[in-house]
């Protein structure tokens, strides 16, 4: 693998994954905007993957990711609205994401997309136990708890996917 082509995986992988790592929820703002623009960047990844694989095992993972994404991120968003924190629109992220994305060779895709789905869910998973465990609002707590199971699923359909493109 060329240092260009692990270069923009790493990209990738931080564009997907960066920003919910970067800060874990100090408050219940910084939850909301790194689930936000996690969720935002997995519904982008997702439908990249739809146009770019060629394979039935990720487009299959990919729809349910833009899925459960585009659901929990307009709960999301009804909840942020209603608790009055604003939620960041973030298209310079998603311009990147779909950028370093698309760079990528196409019979390398399958991989970058399965190992950036595992780096991706391990964050938000981490992100969403950590609200569950400490948030100091009922709400967000809630949302983070019910909405971290599926957040689990992800995780472990991830790892099989990436086990069947490792090589």
């Amino acid at each position: 693998m060329t240092n260009l082509l692990m270069k923009q995986m790493g990209l990738t992988f931080v564009l997907v994954a960066g920003s919910i790592s970067a800060a874990m929820a100090a408050t219940s703002n910084d939850f909301v905007d790194n689930a936000a623009q996690g969720g935002i960047t997995e519904v982008e990844a997702g439908k990249l993957a739809l146009e770019k694989s060629s394979s039935a095992d990720v487009k299959a993972f990919a729809q349910h990711m833009v899925d459960d994404h585009t659901e929990a991120n307009k709960e999301l968003m009804a909840l942020a609205k209603k608790l009055d924190i604003e939620v960041p629109d973030d298209a310079a992220l998603t311009d990147k994401a779909r950028k370093a994305i698309l760079e990528m060779r196409d019979e390398l895709f399958d991989k970058a997309y399965a190992n950036n789905q595992v780096d991706a869910h391990e964050k938000t998973v981490e992100l969403f136990k950590k609200e569950a465990a400490s948030s100091d609002n009922a709400e967000l707590k809630a949302f983070a708890t019910k909405t971290l199971p599926t957040l689990e699923s992800h995780l472990k359909m991830a790892r099989e996917l990436q086990a069947k493109h490792a090589h």
